[in-house]
């Protein structure tokens, strides 16, 4: 046998057939619906805690920064529209 081969017992499982050598266990018993809903709610909780909460002065500065940026969009796209309209007018003649 050579050095990178590597020794099979006769009754171990093959490892490119996928079987595994461990019997399947059966899982655990399923919860009831409110026993789940009362985890997802637990776990819930427990993530909001880990949240990095933005101070007043944060909020009121992302606020008017997403805000400003929406009024600039809604400008760029209200020119681009005027424009696209005028020249089909131009061009369709209206």
């Amino acid at each position: 046998m050579s050095d990178t081969a590597t020794a099979r017992t006769p009754d171990a499982p093959d490892p490119a057939s996928g079987a595994s050598a461990l019997p399947a266990r059966p899982g655990p018993a399923r919860r009831g619906l409110f026993a789940r809903i009362a985890l997802f709610v637990r776990q819930v909780v427990a993530e909001l805690r880990k949240v990095v909460w933005p101070t007043r002065t944060e909020l009121v500065r992302y606020t008017l920064v997403v805000l400003v940026f929406v009024v600039v969009v809604m400008a760029f796209v209200t020119l681009v529209d005027l424009g696209v309209g005028r020249l089909t007018f131009w061009v369709f003649g209206g």
